[in-house]
């Protein structure tokens, strides 16, 4: 890119567009501007090439400007560019259900279209308390999170999710709600490699909330299989099958928010796969369409939504819905997107790399300040010592010299989260650790 062509890349005023969490003040004194995107890496104003080692926000799965996908959604927009999907359809947002429901093991065959993984989360938390009191059980209102959970945005979901400064400032947010313990246990699990060996029985903490509040008061149970957005934490092994277990067990539904570990990101195309637990609804957004356009899907069973089927046929069902659900871009994009990932076994692809990015995850161990490293799939977090007094602080440096570098990582706390598209191949995961070991060597 020419110095002219870069310089017209930069906006002349970047005061108006108040960033979501981004400390809006430090980046408009050094702007880091992204204007193209081609596969596994992305392009800045500068002209400068930078190593996609987060896939975007968790989503570009299949990579970026991939062609099928491209071509897809141009054809789409100049065909049909929207369609009402109150009492009025498309033919795509009906393919691409029953092609997302085949994806999974019956009897989770039914799919609600959103627009995010925070509306997926609002919409899987109202179809729990509607369909508790359409089976006669209304006095299952409570909803049961986890400590460290995040299920985005809504007020539903800050609810339910446990992710501190998420929650601090607004307000009272949904009653009713109550969490469980996180499963984050580095004593016994620091540096473990894939599930930790220990911690099967924080499950038996939702034991304690059913004892607390009855379980004719509690709806659901919403976790994240893998917790992507606090840090990487892993599940114990058994500990997904154990809240299974307690939730058939006390007539509770069980709610997976895979918005993050949807779509191949741990090596099957959903964790329900990969734990073999099957729940009564999985939350999904980012990867659906690999991140090209805004969308979300709630899976449900077929139970789940076979009794919302009732009463005169003229009636809603359910009262619950949004403009663009099933947008016929979104729904021709997803439909591109889960063409490419069959076309190239990218649902597949992280257990073919899994051990390889797992060893170069954990040969970050010596590095200065690493305290714990945590990995699955092709997900990995290092985990930094915190500099006292100044939380936040090691980790966002890592991510300013990182960039600087060639390479975009995540951080969260003083964590550094790692989830790259999954089209990476092994040459590419050596540059992406090699130049972040330079990068906890030298800078932090």
């Amino acid at each position: 890119m020419s110095d002219k062509a870069a310089s017209a890349a930069i906006p002349n005023n970047l005061e108006a567009f108040w960033m979501p969490f981004t400390s809006n003040r430090q980046f408009k004194k050094a702007p880091r501007m992204f204007v193209a995107a081609k596969d596994m890496h992305y392009t800045t104003a500068e002209g400068n090439k930078v190593l996609d080692g987060t896939a975007g926000l968790w989503c570009c799965n299949a990579g970026h400007s991939r062609p099928r996908i491209v071509e897809a959604v141009q054809k789409q927009i100049a065909e049909l560019d929207y369609a009402p999907a109150f009492q009025m359809g498309h033919p795509k947002a009906f393919e691409l259900a029953a092609r997302l429901a085949a994806m999974l093991p019956s009897p989770m065959d039914h799919v609600f279209f959103t627009n995010s993984g925070s509306e997926s989360v609002d919409t899987a938390l109202k179809i729990a308390l509607a369909y508790q009191r359409a089976i006669g059980q209304g006095t299952r209102t409570r909803l049961i999170g986890r400590e460290r959970g995040y299920h985005g945005v809504g007020f539903g979901g800050i609810s339910v999710g446990g992710i501190v400064n998420n929650r601090k400032h607004f307000g009272t947010m949904l009653t009713g709600v109550d969490h469980i313990r996180h499963t984050h246990d580095p004593v016994r699990n620091a540096f473990s490699r894939g599930e930790p060996e220990h911690g099967a029985e924080f499950a038996d903490d939702l034991i304690k909330v059913i004892q607390l509040h009855d379980p004719s008061t509690i709806a659901a149970v919403i976790v994240e299989p893998v917790a992507g957005s606090t840090g990487v934490l892993i599940p114990p092994k058994g500990y997904l099958k154990r809240l299974r277990e307690l939730c058939t067990q006390h007539g509770i539904l069980l709610i997976f928010d895979e918005v993050i570990t949807g779509f191949g990101r741990i090596g099957t195309p959903f964790a329900t796969d990969y734990f073999d637990v099957m729940p009564d609804m999985i939350t999904t957004a980012k990867g659906i369409t690999s991140g090209v356009i805004p969308m979300g899907a709630v899976f449900c069973t077929r139970q789940i939504y076979e009794t919302f089927m009732t009463g005169p046929e003229h009636m809603i069902e359910l009262f619950h819905g949004y403009t663009y659900s099933a947008h016929p871009v979104a729904c021709a994009a997803a439909l591109a997107t889960l063409d490419t990932y069959e076309e190239e076994g990218l649902l597949t692809r992280a257990a073919d790399l899994a051990s390889y990015w797992e060893a170069a995850v954990h040969s970050l161990k010596d590095c200065p300040h690493v305290i714990d490293i945590r990995n699955l799939g092709l997900i990995g977090a290092i985990e930094l010592e915190s500099i006292p007094g100044e939380p936040t602080k090691r980790a966002f440096s890592a991510f300013l010299k990182a960039y600087e570098d060639g390479i975009l990582i995540r951080t969260t706390g003083d964590i550094i989260a790692l989830s790259p598209p999954l089209i990476i191949s092994k040459e590419q995961i050596d540059e992406l650790f090699g130049k972040l070991r330079k990068v906890l060597e030298n800078n932090i």
